[in-house]
């Protein structure tokens, strides 16, 4: 620690800290412009000059480190004078227009301004009147309100490293500028608005919230991002029911810190979209027709007696939903299971992540994200697999460049496809397609040959090494490289760096588990991080990384055929008599249907209720789930919008959106946080545990709440993960969970002390490599594989709701080798029909070296893609082959050979 004085008052502060923040930590408040927490210090305001005793002149407090002993004055009248000429010479730069500017109420040139009370300026506005730049889908930019403090410029390199903001010219035509003067549309700007968050004035501000409201006239809601798995914290800005601005929370208790992609920062308004579904509807004479709430549930109630009362309560099946809250999924299963009876309950992890529970289950005792984004903070390598980051998890994929670019950590990247992540890692391993299992293998044969595994860890924490070493003996680099086509010097470098680190962490997505051998692929990466030692502490895990914003929390709600609530075993005694004892009904100990078992094939299921899920796009094979969707006695969809499977619903219930509820979400770190209501439900929709109450009701089973900060006191009751998690902490922030009783401060990393399996310890499962379900051949010389995109979410049923990212990605394309297209004859831009086995599609093809010759890729927000994709299921979790299959591409109904 290093002891100061600041004003004649002695002050302790830890070594490190910039003067300027000494000072604010200790209740002296130092005037600032072009310094912000989290960006480089430059100093060039110079309003935040103090004197230090022993220092010539007046010196930047931001850009000065505090020593032992240091004697500070933050005010007097020269500092005050001097600090008021460098005000008013950066109000000669600035058009004074505030009446006007967006951001009059929260400009901190305005607030400085009013606080040295400036009422006019002595220097003439020096600048020339300049045209906004309004190119961008997002952002709108003024440079007449520019003051230069670089902010901007500083959130573009350091925050994202985009790099699309810099200095222009100079003296008094030094200006910024995007890219070499281009119009900020037309860069390579990912849209995230960085920039906008840490710009001090109206410079840069939200397109589409422009003459919508000022700070003083609007609500003000923090709430969880509901985009993705990483629960981003944001402020809300509404008025009129209609939310307008986002900002990203800078509180050192969120993952995020501030950050926010484009999806949470600008995608929000396909809630107040006029697609909305916003009255009940039931299917009449082959047409969806509106009606009241109390028709529509009865009419739901009615059916599913009539299925229960002549086929019996597993006649009946539920889709849970990884995008609603903890609440409203625990409502859902309770209700299937108290109300129906049944315990075939599941939700779309089936189709993403159930790999992940089931093979990190067996090795460790349990299937979420091991660790913390913390692990950043203290790993040596990283390596991600089969998981574009910057695309799926922005925002924690741009603190891994950060970290990287700051020489503090190395990557290696595994992906058949150049992804963006490419471009900062020390080793690129390209692998075929369906080829993970042998080089992860060949990354333990070669560890295991050159001693570099974890003795010690192995013999105190694991069982089963010998059968690991018996079968990795095969696994050469030679053998490995003839399988995977990667060279097999590029697995003994990757081998070496990963297993030399004292620290290394895995992260992975689906382009490892959407496979049928993907249970296989995700134990061999168990294997691997319990080999090395590098599992139960900090910079370490094996980290599975999921699209949805609750993903993790519907599991831990009880939305799987196999378990209740905190993955307890439906078919334990105990456990069954603790749920039929809390929830006053006899349960059944029959394990139910998995999802893949509804909806992918002939199935006893005669009606099924889907909640906020489109199996209709996220399923494979479509044609074929389309037929048994339409086969089934009686659908019910209760939903935002009216998605594919609404469409063809016997029933279409109109469900609240995030923001129109209470609840929590478990983000895929295990952080959970609040989700707070920030208007009124739109039309008559509403919240989906409104909804099942009521319908719960109506099926003789009362399940009443007076909010749902008391069904999480029961959900806290019945899950001992849960136990010590209720809503008046989460007020201070979030907790990681396991959070077992009320004192526990919520758990960094998993598996620290011991592993929750029978024995206490990590269990290696070794399996041999097995070529995919479907290859490429003459008939279907290609392979495709699909993936995500920055600006859309999953299947596209909100995101394409949304205007600005409509219009940032307004359709999918089918990425092209350009050897491919050359030996085809195809240009870019044209259009093809992929088929398959199972369908086709016709699409737009970009030509690009992302995808190696012989493979394509596409997207699926927007295109039924995955009509072409296999249902050939992974036999442990019933996952399908969602990310290969063999295809061909046609033109004018010609086979392109």
């Amino acid at each position: 620690m290093i002891n100061l004085l600041i004003n004649g008052t002695a002050c302790t502060v830890e070594e490190n800290t910039i003067l300027l923040a000494a000072c604010e930590d200790n209740g002296f408040k130092i005037p600032h412009l072009c310094h912000k927490d989290g960006l480089s210090p430059v100093g060039v305001c110079r309003l935040c000059i103090v004197k230090v005793k022993g220092m010539r002149g007046l010196v930047p407090s931001c850009c000065t480190t505090v020593t032992e002993g240091m004697d500070v004055i933050t005010e007097d009248e020269e500092i005050d004078r001097l600090r008021r000429i460098n005000l008013e010479m950066i109000l000669s730069e600035h058009e004074h227009d505030c009446l006007v500017c967006e951001s009059c109420g929260t400009c901190e040139l305005q607030d400085l301004a009013f606080q040295f009370g400036i009422k006019t300026v002595r220097f003439p506005v020096n600048k020339e009147l300049s045209a906004l730049d309004e190119s961008s889908e997002v952002i709108v930019r003024d440079p007449n309100r520019c003051i230069l403090c670089g902010r901007c410029v500083r959130a573009c390199a350091e925050v994202t490293d985009r790099q699309v903001l810099d200095f222009a010219n100079r003296g008094p035509s030094l200006t910024i500028n995007a890219g070499l003067c281009e119009p900020l549309g037309e860069t390579d700007c990912a849209s995230c608005g960085a920039c906008l968050q840490a710009c001090p004035t109206g410079a840069l501000t939200v397109k589409l919230a422009r003459s919508q409201g000022r700070t003083w006239e609007v609500d003000k809601v923090q709430t969880t991002c509901t985009h993705c798995g990483g629960g981003c914290q944001i402020e809300f800005w509404a008025r009129d029911n209609t939310l307008l601005r986002a900002y990203g929370v800078e509180k050192e208790n969120t993952d995020n810190r501030g950050h926010l992609c484009v999806k949470g920062r600008f995608g929000f308004d396909f809630v107040n979209s006029p697609n909305r579904l916003t009255t009940p509807r039931i299917r009449k004479n082959g047409t969806l027709e509106q009606v009241g709430w109390d028709e529509a549930l009865d009419y739901v109630a009615e059916n599913f007696r009539r299925i229960k009362e002549k086929h019996g309560s597993d006649a009946i099946g539920g889709v849970a939903s990884a995008k609603t809250t903890n609440e409203e999924n625990y409502l859902f299963q309770k209700f299937m299971r108290a109300a129906i009876g049944t315990n075939n309950i599941d939700y779309c992890v089936r189709f993403c992540h159930a790999p992940s529970g089931a093979a990190l289950g067996r090795a460790l005792g349990g299937g979420p994200a091991t660790n913390s984004p913390a692990l950043l903070e203290t790993a040596d390598v990283v390596l991600v697999a089969g998981l574009n980051m910057t695309e799926i998890y922005p925002v924690f994929a741009d603190m891994l460049k950060r970290k990287i670019k700051e020489g503090r950590l190395k990557l290696i990247v595994v992906d058949p496809r150049r992804i963006e992540l490419v471009d900062y890692s020390h080793i690129w391993i390209r692998p075929r397609l369906g080829t993970d299992l042998a080089w992860i293998n060949g990354l333990m044969q070669v560890i295991l040959a050159e001693g570099l595994e974890d003795a010690a860890f192995i013999a105190a924490r694991t069982e089963g090494s010998e059968n690991l070493r018996t079968m990795m003996a095969g696994y050469t680099p030679e053998t490995v490289a003839e399988i995977t086509g990667v060279p097999q010097e590029q697995i003994i470098e990757a081998a070496r760096l990963y297993g030399k680190a004292e620290r290394a962490a895995l992260f992975y997505g689906m382009g490892v588990t959407q496979h049928v051998h993907g249970t296989d692929n995700v134990a061999g990466l168990c294997n691997l991080a319990l080999l090395t030692g590098n599992v139960g502490k900090a910079g370490t895990g094996v980290n599975g990384i999921g699209k949805h914003s609750n993903g993790p929390g519907a599991g831990d709600m009880g939305c799987s055929p196999v378990a209740y609530p905190g993955g307890q075993p439906v078919t334990n005694e105990q456990i069954n008599e603790k749920f039929a004892k809390a929830w006053g009904v006899p349960l059944s100990k029959k394990p139910g249907l998995s999802e893949s078992a509804m909806v992918l094939g002939a199935s006893t299921v005669k009606g099924l209720y889907v909640m906020g899920t489109n199996l209709l796009r996220n399923s494979p094979n479509l044609g074929n789930t389309r037929e048994v969707l339409k086969a089934m006695d009686f659908l019910v969809v209760q939903d935002m919008f009216l998605t594919e499977t609404a469409e063809i619903a016997d029933v279409v219930l109109p469900a609240g959106s995030f923001a129109e509820k209470d609840g929590t979400y478990t983000s895929s770190y295990r952080f959970v946080q609040r989700v707070r209501k920030i208007i009124d439900p739109v039309g008559d929709s509403r919240p989906d545990s409104e909804i099942l109450c009521e319908l719960g009701r109506r099926m003789g089973y009362a399940m009443n709440y007076a909010s749902p900060g008391e069904i999480m006191e029961e959900i806290a009751s019945l899950t001992p993960s849960y136990g010590g998690i209720s809503y008046d902490r989460l007020e201070h922030g979030g907790l990681r969970m396991p959070c077992p009783t009320k004192d526990h401060p919520g758990t960094e990393f998993l598996w620290g002390e011991t592993f929750k399996t029978d024995s206490g310890k990590g269990k290696f499962y070794p399996a041999e490599y097995l070529p995919p379900a479907e290859i490429a051949d003459e008939e279907y010389p290609f392979l495709l594989t699909t993936g995500k995109e920055l600006y859309h979410l999953h299947t596209g049923a909100y995101t394409h709701e949304s205007k600005p990212l409509s219009k940032l990605a307004p359709e999918d394309r089918l990425e092209l080798n350009p050897a491919d297209a050359e030996k085809l004859g195809i240009g870019d831009g044209e259009r093809v029909t992929v088929r398959s086995r199972r369908g086709m599609v016709d699409i737009a093809v970009q030509v690009t070296d992302r995808v190696p010759a012989g493979t394509v890729f596409s997207t699926f927000h927007a295109s039924e893609v995955n009509a072409l994709t296999s249902d050939s299921l992974d036999p442990v979790c019933k996952i399908p082959a969602l990310k290969m299959c063999a295809v061909r591409l046609e033109k004018n109904g010609l086979f392109l050979e």
